[in-house]
């Protein structure tokens, strides 16, 4: 998969200006019979877009390159490297809701490893996007299979849904789990029933 396969969702149309975003708040808000003029809400289109340019601020990152400086002085590691418990916070594409949880990331490496940070950094590059669950998990496996080419790489991500808990069926403690497997991982059973038991599953 290309690198700018891995871009994904980038918004090729013009960006809308900050004050057309401010006012748009204000629409929804007269909308929902507020009165945006009000003391308690006069700021909170500029806070509302504050807050939302930091929940989506992962389209200014590319996953890629975050993953571009490696190493090969390893001597000669080929064993699982394995992040647990990664902690992410995104928003749903189809509510935009909160979807917070947590993704495990391994993969095995060929000839070449990455700091292990960068593998966190990619996790939330993609998360903070408006995301499917499904989607995020092979994002982030895409990534790391196209920027290490590692003998396998598997992804398995938890989430909490917001848009589950607090509207439509309103179902509390329900966790989406999703997974995307290359390589050996995807091949050998083993490989994948290691993973899962690194991870507690």
């Amino acid at each position: 998969m290309s690198a700018e396969t891995i871009q994904f969702h980038q918004n090729t149309r013009e960006k809308a200006s900050r004050e057309d975003a401010e006012k748009a708040v204000r629409a929804l808000l007269s909308y929902f019979g507020e009165n945006p003029e009000r003391e308690g809400l006069i700021d909170t289109p500029r806070r509302f877009v504050d807050a939302y340019e930091e929940f989506l601020s992962g389209y200014a990152d590319d996953p890629v390159a975050i993953l571009s400086r490696t190493f090969e002085e390893v001597e000669g590691y080929q064993d699982i490297v394995l992040i647990r418990n990664i902690r992410f916070e995104s928003h749903c594409e189809h509510h935009i809701q909160p979807m917070i949880g947590t993704a495990h990331v391994a993969y095995l490496p060929a000839d070449r490893v990455v700091g292990i940070s960068k593998l966190a950094r990619v996790v939330d590059a993609f998360a903070k996007r408006l995301q499917s669950q499904e989607t995020l998990t092979n994002q982030i496996a895409n990534a790391i299979e196209t920027a290490l080419e590692p003998r396998g790489v598997a992804v398995l991500v938890e989430a909490e849904h917001q848009c589950i808990s607090t509207r439509g069926v309103h179902k509390t403690d329900v966790a989406c789990v999703t997974r995307a497997m290359t390589g050996e991982f995807l091949s050998d059973t083993k490989a994948e029933d290691r993973f899962l038991r690194l991870i507690g599953k």
